[in-house]
């Protein structure tokens, strides 16, 4: 099963240029991660929303927050426990201060 590992860091570390820690980059290699990034500081962001049909741009995020999503790694394992074992690893570097573990759907497209 596919699972999104959603990285979160407090508002004061923000710098993406220093380089991954070392034991970051050790999980990140192993074969069960299909893919990462690390994404630029929240203000970077623009929000794109619909409200009655005509869009809107906002610069940065959308929500104040303490925390901010500072990458996504995905993983493919057997089970949410070991998705879970993963993140508590991860966490336990303290280069992240959360993570939240989610399942990926499976998307297909039809009609095309």
């Amino acid at each position: 099963m596919q699972y999104a590992l959603l990285a979160y860091g407090s508002q004061g570390v923000r710098e993406v240029t220093q380089p991954i820690a070392d034991a970051i980059a050790d999980v990140l290699a192993r074969p069960y991660v299909t893919g990462w990034v690390r994404l630029h500081a929240d203000e970077s962001a623009t929000t794109v929303r619909n409200p009655g049909g005509r869009t809107l741009l906002t610069d940065g995020p959308f929500i104040e927050s303490k925390e901010y999503l500072g990458g996504l790694i995905m993983i493919e394992v057997a089970n949410l426990d070991e998705a879970l074992a993963i993140a508590e690893e991860l966490q336990q570097t303290r280069a992240v201060g959360a993570i939240e573990v989610r399942p990926i759907v499976e998307a297909s497209i039809h009609g095309a």
